[in-house]
């Protein structure tokens, strides 16, 4: 099967615990890199979340972001930087011994103090039960989130196996054209040994049994049957790959060096009109459809 590494879902949920936001994008990458964003108080999830990445994606690099909005009030907590207002306390005492002021240290003092005093809004702390459901809707917005991702990852491979479809078909018949220009050069080959063999016998004593070997082994070195055979194969292969359920961008791309290696032998064997222009023009095709099972998960 084919399908994209590339895309991008974004999803939002609300109920009366949470706002929880995901947004899910991914890339090309040689194998699986999975990246998380979680709020700290989401943080032990982590393993479970990239279980749900893991079981969706083969290949790619997948960045999930998770935030979470709790709806319930927050909880006021005010905290005194006991060091320093001991260290104010004191200096205040060597002021009073000084006579520079007067009076003791009142709570009102300390406001003017903004170092005296932090205040922070935390979370309210989740029971069990409470804690449980959160997480259960966490979980529920992420595989929202890359159930969208995978649909958008399928269009974007059906696109992807159309167009290398159309190159696979277009290689293949390049190949057999070559195949039978191949073969009407090893005829004219052929004769041409033959005529050639004929007009020295008249100059040279010469086994014919033995030239006509020598002939034969000649045109053998030129036989790309075998080669062909091959990438008939490989291309057979290719079709079962992208119509079976699995992940097959590795698998293609490996294919696609065994072609251009079948390509290279049979250029280099070959001996018929156009034929190097047409290996030349198989190997840009070959080349493009590499490129884009970069982008095959």
């Amino acid at each position: 099967m084919i399908k994209s590494m590339t895309g991008f879902s974004s999803v939002s949920q609300e109920d009366e615990r949470a706002s929880i936001g995901v947004t899910v994008r991914s890339v090309n990458h040689r194998y699986l890199d999975v990246q998380m964003r979680l709020p700290q108080s989401m943080a032990p999830m982590e393993t479970r979340l990239r279980g749900c990445v893991q079981a969706r994606a083969a290949r790619g690099r997948v960045e999930v972001a998770v935030s979470v909005q709790m709806r319930q009030e927050p909880v006021l907590k005010i905290a005194i930087n006991e060091a320093f207002t001991s260290a104010l306390a004191a200096a205040l005492d060597k002021a009073r011994e000084a006579g520079l002021v007067q009076g003791s240290l009142v709570p009102g003092d300390l406001l003017r103090f903004p170092q005296a005093l932090t205040v922070r809004e935390e979370a309210p702390e989740l029971d069990d039960a409470g804690r449980a459901a959160l997480e259960a809707a966490v979980v529920k917005a992420v595989e929202g989130a890359l159930d969208d991702l995978d649909a958008m990852r399928l269009t974007e491979g059906a696109m992807l196996r159309t167009d290398l479809d159309g190159r696979k078909e277009g290689v293949l018949a390049a190949v057999e054209a070559v195949a039978s220009r191949a073969a009407a050069g090893e005829s004219l080959l052929r004769e041409r040994l033959a005529k050639r063999v004929s007009d020295l016998a008249a100059d040279l004593a010469t086994d014919p049994v033995a030239v006509a070997q020598e002939v034969v082994r000649f045109a053998a070195r030129s036989d790309i049957s075998e080669e062909v055979v091959r990438f008939r194969a490989h291309v057979q292969q290719w079709t079962s790959l992208t119509e079976g359920p699995e992940p097959c961008g590795r698998k293609l791309d490996f294919l696609l060096q065994e072609m251009n290696r079948e390509v290279n032998t049979i250029g280099s064997k070959a001996d018929g009109a156009g034929i190097p222009e047409t290996i030349i023009g198989i190997k840009a095709e070959l080349e493009k459809m590499r490129e884009q099972v970069q982008n095959v998960e």
